[in-house]
């Protein structure tokens, strides 16, 4: 496979979650200023990579056994590759898909009767990166958010806020954005049916997954966020399909309810640590007791039994009345 690295311009910079950003070199291409700030980003595995400018918004793909697309081709001439060198590496990766592409088929065929297959969506135009020491840097480490984590900023709009990338399988799905000020909505989104966000952040190593309501829930525990207080059949087959044991973990109030209802019905354990007043959901664990802390609450009040599970939803509700 075409090591697209390789051809990437110098001046560039690795993130901990996979990320290499550089100057991107489509903005010019695509009638745009020339980038100066690395809103170039692009990120390999070893089925292939995914870029995404967040400067003109150009975004190209690449997967192992599948034909180099248009815009996947335009993208690899912009970087240098010569046109030999891209025929060369379609046809490695056609070879490739003779000997896999029949498993690849049924496996994406039951991915997508899962309804775990999303399509590509674009950022916002003009989406850059957060930079360190500036408001949005300070909020998010107020969350305690993970920094390495691509969060983003849209200059050009007039409500101040932060954007968070949807991706699933190393691809962006969607966005949500979490404005700064006091008005509402707090959050408006560009979600697919279906969606659970986080599931390229789980470790391949994990055995547990943890599920809860928020963005910011699932980013500080290293969790899954089902962004609303209920998880409808779509969402319950992606959450299965990483075959780890699942604890939901609702907030701590009325809505939450519903969510440990749902819960049941399917199956899973469910937590409701019994949390200092004023902790209302995992992030505002997390800031109370740090990541290991809040991961030990809830994993210390895991239940799977329903009985169990009713009665820490009565003592819930008392608290929520009182």
């Amino acid at each position: 496979m075409l090591d697209i690295v390789q051809y990437l311009p110098a001046k560039r910079k690795a993130s901990p979650s996979g990320w290499v950003s550089f100057n991107a070199v489509c903005c010019y291409h695509n009638n745009n200023a020339p980038d100066k700030r690395l809103r170039g980003g692009i990120k390999t595995s070893e089925q292939g990579w995914s870029y995404h400018c967040f400067n003109c918004g150009y975004t190209a793909s690449f997967i192992q056994g599948r034909t180099l697309s248009y815009k996947a081709r335009r993208l690899l001439s912009w970087l240098g590759v010569s046109e030999r060198d891209i025929e060369f590496a379609n046809l490695e990766s056609l070879r490739h898909r003779s000997v896999n592409g029949l498993i690849e088929d049924r496996q994406r065929t039951f991915n997508m009767l899962q309804g775990i297959e999303f399509e590509e969506r674009e950022l916002p135009a003009g989406a850059e990166f957060v930079q360190p020491g500036t408001t949005y840097w300070s909020y998010l480490l107020a969350r305690y958010a993970p920094m390495d984590f691509p969060f983003m900023i849209d200059p050009l709009s007039k409500r101040r806020g932060i954007i968070i990338p949807f991706t699933h399988n190393n691809r962006v799905v969607g966005w949500t954005k979490r404005f700064l000020d006091a008005h509402n909505p707090r959050y408006f989104s560009d979600s697919q049916p279906g969606y659970v966000f986080g599931t390229d952040l789980q470790h391949p190593d994990w055995q547990h997954v943890i599920v809860t309501e928020g963005i910011f829930d699932a980013l500080s525990i290293g969790g899954l966020s089902l962004m609303h207080n209920d998880i409808n059949d779509a969402q319950a087959r992606l959450i299965r399909s990483l075959d780890r044991q699942i604890t939901v973990v609702p907030d701590q109030d009325t809505a939450g309810l519903d969510l440990i209802d749902r819960a049941v019905e399917l199956g899973w354990a469910v937590s409701i640590p019994n949390w200092q007043d004023g902790i209302k959901d995992v992030n505002d664990a997390v800031k109370k007791y740090g990541r290991l802390g809040a991961l030990l609450t809830i994993m210390q009040a895991r239940e799977t039994s329903r009985i169990k599970i009713e009665l820490r939803k009565k003592a819930l509700v008392k608290r929520i009345q009182h």
